[in-house]
């Protein structure tokens, strides 16, 4: 009986996840994964020891480092300084949206990609609004470029930053194999969005200009651009990620100029919670399931074949989110003939597949939850460009992958 208990709360967890709330209660996702880790505990699934050796610290470092210097960064507003100015020398509506999907693409892809559609999303609605133009197709190419863009590296969501742990793959490594399938995916959604919405890109801007932004914070801008430029150059080289993402975090808090409070509201704290719980989680059922059940299992769906791993995580990324859906593969890909093919495989499936629809990922829901005051997008509105662009990106990173040595 006891056996059965972690499968129990392991299908509850993931239910929850899936589904998104609890009907009747108050239960998010971060709430049900507190849950389902301290009934782990409580049920002896796990000690108290083994729940905190279950939890991968370095994952966890690495994305509150991330998330200090993504905060220094935002709070000096060179996200938005950089945006607009590149903007800003757009002149017909194609070359905006090219300018948009680039610009959020490229940031994505060393930056988290949520805080990029947080700061990218009113400052387009902001100019296309200004430009009277349609909101949409540049909208849905700040989420769907922010997907793609992640992709490219270890620092470009947090579902990377816990394969690029578990795996080991160096920073570069990981850049080479995956940073071309994002370049190619972003010239897919500029291309996509072209032919979905051609009426937008048919007229010519009128006479109007977009306004330069002006600087919030000179200081802290650039210093801490120079700091993230230090930073990423040291991940290139191929010093610890989460080592110097916490230490470039932590150098940054020493300012006079900023309050720390606003520092520390602009991390996203129930992530973190969540994402330590669900590895307790994980490993809870890792004692109950034994290796060999998992390595036959692996055989059986042939998950060595890199396009049947991605079209599984796929599904699994939009049934539970991309992190639970990580994290759930996690035990299988060790029981792979070649392991580092199925991390980036996980990698760049997880990423790819949150284009799949409006609810596919979370950069999607912050998109069409700060854009409602002005425009709707209908969740069949995006399977418009989402659908093909996810088949088409999908289907470039398996040839991608199975054509490298």
């Amino acid at each position: 009986m006891t056996s059965v208990l972690p499968i129990l709360i392991f299908a509850a967890t993931y239910l929850v996840l899936a589904v998104g709330r609890v009907p009747g209660l108050r239960i998010d996702r971060t709430g049900a994964a507190i849950i389902g880790a301290s009934l782990m505990v409580a049920t002896g699934a796990l000690s108290i020891d083994e729940a905190f050796r279950s939890i991968n610290y370095e994952t966890v470092i690495l994305l509150f480092g991330m998330m200090l210097v993504v905060a220094n960064l935002r709070l000096s507003g060179f996200f938005a300084v950089v945006s607009r100015r590149v903007i800003s020398f757009t002149h017909r509506p194609l070359t905006l949206l090219f300018a948009v999907v680039f610009v959020s693409g490229v940031f994505s892809a060393f930056f988290v990609n949520d805080t990029i559609c947080v700061v990218l999303t009113p400052l387009v609605v902001e100019i296309v609004t200004h430009l009277r133009r349609n909101p949409i197709p540049y909208l849905l190419g700040v989420a769907m470029a922010a997907n793609i863009g992640s992709t490219a590296t270890i620092t470009g969501n947090p579902q990377n930053m816990l394969i690029g742990t578990f795996s080991h793959i160096p920073y570069r490594t990981f850049a080479a194999a995956l940073a071309p399938v994002a370049f190619l995916g972003l010239v897919f959604t500029v291309l996509l969005l072209y032919l979905v919405y051609h009426r937008e890109f048919a007229s010519k801007f009128s006479a109007e200009t977009v306004e330069r932004e002006k600087v919030a914070n000179p200081g802290l801008m650039w210093r801490t651009v120079v700091a993230a430029a230090v930073m990423l150059v040291l991940f290139f080289a191929g010093w610890s990620t989460s080592k110097v993402a916490i230490v470039t975090g932590a150098l940054l808090l020493i300012t006079r100029t900023v309050e720390p409070e606003k520092v520390y509201r602009e991390i996203d704290w129930s992530l973190l919670v969540m994402l330590m719980g669900l590895l307790i989680v994980i490993a809870g059922i890792g004692k109950t399931v034994l290796p060999g059940d998992l390595a036959a299992v692996a055989a059986h769906l042939q998950l060595a074949r890199v396009s049947v791993l991605s079209g599984v995580t796929a599904v699994l990324s939009n049934v539970v989110s991309n992190v639970p859906a990580v994290l759930l593969m996690k035990p299988f890909i060790a029981h792979l003939p070649h392991q580092e093919r199925g991390w980036l495989a996980l990698a760049m499936s997880s990423t790819l597949a949150g284009n799949l629809t409006l609810l596919g990922s979370i950069a999607n829901l912050i998109v069409v939850e700060r854009a409602r005051k002005t425009v709707k997008i209908s969740f069949v509105e995006y399977l418009k460009a989402g659908v093909p662009l996810t088949i088409l990106t999908l289907t470039a990173g398996i040839i991608a992958l199975h054509l490298r040595p």
